[in-house]
């Protein structure tokens, strides 16, 4: 495993935040660690050793999707949603990236710390309730932990869900020449969760920009069917982090042109003030979206039609040569778009 982080007993491996961010560290502890010990299912059109945004079981002529995750995010309490709103969302676009927009059940695990507020309890049930009935996609078990004062920071949320596809769209399927279409305006989460988190007012348009965004995926779907060759969300290490595992799992390049990928005045601002690169950093409300370029315009099309598509773009395309990497046009010049090593900051997903 890459740069564990040591203890007070020196080279003992441990873990550390970097392991928790997605990346390439987080990869080795998955595959090497928790994952390594597990036997591969050989009826999984996805399974574990894909590490994807789910696991796909086929049953008759449709594919059973299975995802879960869970959530910790400091504050809890952001501009724009909560961690109730995070939970929900984020299983349910995990849940559509695989093509499963019909969400059939989600389980809901929630471990809260000892003397933590019931009022702020109450706010995160109702506001995953609500983020439910916008995806329509219903709770239909959980459980509960409490832990001492001190053991636990505030509450920890997971969420586990289950989906239908006819479709499966699993992040190595991108082909040379497929358009490459973000829905949304990029880094909002992120941006505006750091700036919560140091209490840098950066204007009241600032907002994450938490949603559940199946129907739209399923609006796209819908329209392009077939010619929608992957979905991947940019959570963790965005839109940077996203395209380069994309890349790497389906042996393409990708070449992005800079001027097209919508980033907001106010989250280039913050991100400048705050050091970070946009493209870096987490996302909760968008997709990315290879298409075929036959499709593309109508994909397009499509999105930008949809209240949670409009400012969707063309941001680039699926190249033969920098296999595994990807370029950015900067209009005077090109640069290569790096995985980052780690997140800039945990705790935002």
């Amino acid at each position: 495993m890459s740069s564990p982080a040591e203890g007070a007993d020196g080279d003992i491996p441990r873990v550390g935040l970097a392991h928790g961010a997605g990346g390439k560290a987080t990869r080795q502890l998955v595959g090497d660690v928790l994952a390594g010990g597990h036997v591969d299912v050989a009826e999984l059109t996805v399974g574990l050793d894909a590490m994807d945004d789910g696991a796909v079981i086929p049953v008759g002529d449709q594919h059973l999707v299975i995802t879960t995750d869970s959530h910790v995010i400091q504050p809890a309490f952001f501009r724009g949603g909560d961690i109730g709103r995070l939970a929900i969302s984020g299983t349910v676009n995990d849940l559509a990236m695989m093509g499963a927009t019909d969400v059939l059940g989600l389980t809901s695990g929630v471990i809260v710390e000892a003397n933590y507020p019931i009022a702020d309890l109450e706010r995160i049930a109702a506001s995953m309730h609500d983020a439910c009935a916008e995806a329509d996609a219903p709770i239909v078990s959980g459980d509960t932990k409490v832990m001492g004062k001190g053991e636990l920071d505030g509450v920890v949320i997971n969420t586990t869900g289950v989906g239908v596809a006819e479709q499966i769209t699993p992040d190595v399927h991108l082909e040379v020449d497929d358009v490459i279409l973000v829905t949304g305006q990029v880094g909002s989460h992120g941006i505006s969760l750091l700036a919560a988190r140091e209490g840098i007012e950066f204007g009241a348009d600032l907002r994450s920009d938490v949603r559940p965004i199946n129907d739209l995926i399923a609006s796209l779907i819908d329209a392009c069917g077939a010619d929608v060759h992957v979905l991947k969300d940019p959570t963790r290490m965005g839109v940077a982090g996203s395209l380069n595992e994309i890349a790497r799992k389906s042996e393409v390049g990708i070449e992005l042109r800079e001027e097209r990928i919508p980033i907001s005045s106010d989250v280039k601002g913050a991100g400048e003030m705050l050091g970070l690169d946009p493209l870096q950093i987490a996302n909760e409300g968008i997709a990315l979206v290879g298409v075929a370029p036959t499709a593309a315009a109508k994909a397009l099309e499509v999105l930008r039609a949809h209240p949670k598509g409009e400012d969707a773009a063309a941001i680039g395309k699926a190249i033969e040569d920098h296999t595994g990497h990807v370029i950015v046009d900067t209009g005077i010049g090109r640069r290569f778009l790096r995985e980052p090593a780690s997140e800039p900051h945990p705790r935002i997903c």
